[in-house]
């Protein structure tokens, strides 16, 4: 797993015990595009306040683009806000069409976005964890 991965689990597990996780690679490994960094996962036991905590955390957070926490499905997701509003939600097919096309179309808005995450996952690794 690349470091950058690792930082995420590590960020993550900070505030519960991960069940699964997915993290796209940083740069398409045939054409060589920066591609939209976002990270899903899902802890064994979901929390309501951890939830809060974490949208709260990402939302706080000055970055270049906005960002969403999305937890409409099982797994938790930050995303960039573009994505999801051009894409429909995580749910619609059209969401991996979506991300391809910006990763082919817009590296301007890759790179910001690698830029916020990098930044995002640093955010998490630091803030205080919610106390019961």
């Amino acid at each position: 797993m690349s470091t950058r991965g690792e930082q995420a689990i590590k960020a993550l597990s900070r505030f519960g015990e991960l069940a699964w996780f997915k993290l796209p690679l940083e740069v398409n490994p045939r054409y060589g595009y920066t591609q939209v960094p976002y990270m899903g996962w899902r802890y064994t036991t979901p929390e309501e306040r951890i939830a809060r905590h974490i949208e709260a955390a990402v939302k706080a957070l000055p970055t270049q683009l906005d960002w969403t926490v999305d937890r409409t499905r099982r797994n938790w997701v930050i995303v960039p806000t573009r994505i999801l509003c051009e894409a429909g939600g995580l749910s619609d097919p059209a969401f991996r069409d979506t991300v391809q096309s910006v990763n082919e179309n817009d590296q301007d808005f890759c790179s910001r976005a690698l830029i916020d995450f990098e930044s995002i996952i640093r955010h998490l690794q630091h803030i205080p964890i919610p106390e019961y």
